[in-house]
Order: structure tokens, then sequence, then C-alpha cells
């Protein structure tokens, strides 16, 4: 296995997060989010059976709020059906993107329903929005496979990277990369100028950076503009999410569900989510023919 470059990023901090049945929190809002934002929230979830089944029946994660944040999900491995009125029917399967940029406030939890098959992993990120968007018009976006492009080993799923540019409409000043690096293969990321920010998770295989990286491992490297450069295990392929950024210059005030840049805007959001649960509840169910439950904004 060859030796991955001399110079490259040092790692600061690394973390397993802590796991709830096939759900790992690997940052909060209330945690690493302070010091990665705009990137303030972290899952990677691996849903086997039962799991999976009960999804397809309609239980599993339930109907909760957002407000002021962006969630992007990406899946790693398996399929994931969407059904909404606003975006069509479709499938994400690796490299698939649900966008839904929460802004004013929206209910979600069951607009994605597992396809026949016996394994969905994938991570799920928030990102922290400026002020003129927190609480702004929302809106959701499913982005088939196909959909995502990729600049060599890479998908593009925020951002632009190596002229290539994500489809997903998120803010500028930040990229977010799903690699897939084949056994012993090297890699390396520079990120433009002014992304200071810079963190990496592996959903599977092992990585080669300053240190080894293993499976459910994230990493944080210290704050600069260098390179960060990889190099995968011989055992296989790694499969990781990289994220790098320009720093969130705003305080972080936090509700429940929501991340906003003031105690005013937190506010506005909160009473929001509100008016929609109760117009939600009004509505009585909405589940379609396929087992989802649309996103309510």
């Amino acid at each position: 296995m060859q030796s991955i470059a001399t110079q490259t990023r040092s790692i600061v901090y690394r973390t397993r997060g802590h796991s709830h049945g096939g759900i790992t929190r690997l940052m909060s809002p209330s945690d690493l989010g302070e010091s990665l934002k705009p990137f303030v929230f972290l899952d990677i979830f691996n849903m086997e059976r039962p799991m999976l089944d009960a999804m397809r029946a309609g239980a599993g994660m339930s109907i909760h709020p957002h407000s002021g944040i962006a969630t992007v999900t990406v899946l790693t491995e398996g399929r994931m059906k969407f059904d909404d009125p606003s975006s069509g029917t479709g499938t994400l399967s690796y490299g698939g993107v649900e966008w839904l940029r929460a802004g004013s406030g929206v209910w979600h939890g069951k607009e994605l329903t597992p396809d026949n098959v016996s394994l969905v992993q994938g991570f799920q990120l928030w990102v922290a929005l400026a002020p003129d968007l927190e609480n702004g018009e929302p809106e959701s976006r499913y982005i088939e496979s196909e959909g995502i492009p990729s600049a060599g080993p890479a998908r593009v799923i925020l951002g632009e990277y190596a002229g290539v540019r994500s489809p997903t409409p998120a803010p500028a000043g930040m990229n977010y990369l799903l690699v897939t690096l084949k056994a012993g293969a090297s890699w390396s990321y520079q990120p433009p100028a002014g992304h200071t920010v810079g963190w990496l998770a592996v959903a599977k295989g092992t990585l080669e950076a300053e240190a080894s990286v293993r499976t459910g491992d994230m990493v944080i490297f210290e704050d600069g503009e260098v390179a960060i450069t990889v190099q995968a295990g011989p055992g296989g392929d790694a499969v990781f999410v990289l994220a790098s950024a320009i720093p969130h210059p705003h305080e972080l005030h936090l509700g429940n569900y929501s991340v906003h840049t003031s105690a005013q805007a937190l506010q506005t959001g909160e009473g929001r989510i509100e008016e929609l649960r109760q117009r939600m509840v009004a509505a009585g169910s909405r589940r379609t023919s396929t087992g989802n439950v649309p996103v309510f904004r």
C-alpha cells in the first residue's frame, strides 16, 4: 500500500458518538456543532429488519418539526422510496439525496419508506442557515442517484468540487461529498479558499489519514485550508462523507428541533411550528398508497 502524502491536515478530535437502535448520533448542535457550524448535527443510520418492516408498516421514526436549518439525507447502501405530490415519486439509492430546507418550519419523519431491501444505511446532516434563510420559505427536493454528479471517487452532495456543482440548492460556502475509495487507493481533497472547517465520517472500511479512521468514526481536522489526504485500507473499499465550509459566523440558539441565529428568530420559528402542528392535526391522515407521509409545510 502506498504511503499517503507528507503534508496533510492533523486530526484534532475523533468520536464514535452514541447509539440508539440503528441510529448513531455523531454530532449535535450543543456539542461538536458549535465548533463545526454551519454543520451542526450528524447521524449515521444502519437500519435492518425488523426496523425496516416496522417503517413499511408506518411505525419507526415519528413525525417531528424543524425550523432554522436544512437537513441533508444521503444513502450509502440500500434503497428508500419517496412519494410527495409536490415532488413526484422515485427511489433513492447510493448517493441519492433528500434535501429539506426547513426555514420557517416543517413537520416530517415519514416521507421516505424502505424498499424491499434488508439494509438501509446513510447519513443525515443538519446545516445551520443564515438570517436571510432561517425563517424563509421551506423547500424539499429529492434527487435520485443518477442526478448527483461525480468528480473522481466523490459524489458532490452539496456545493462544488473539481468544477462539478451539486444540483442541491444549498447555500454557498459549504461542500459535502460522498466518497468511495477502492482498497489501497489514495485521494486528496483541497478545500476552496475560506473553507477552514473540515471533518469526515466513515460508513464502511478503514482510512489512513494522519491516523487510522475506522468504520463508525467521525474525525475533525484542524482549522485551515491544507488539503485532506486519505488512503483506503487494504481490506476493502472505504465509504465516507467529507465536509468543508466557511465558518458560520452566528451564535446558535437552540430549540428542541430548531437551530436559529437569535432568540427572536427561534421564537418566530417555534411559533410557526405550532401553527403548522394545528393545521396538520386538522388535515388528518396524509399517508400515501406507498406508505409515505409527505413533508408538511
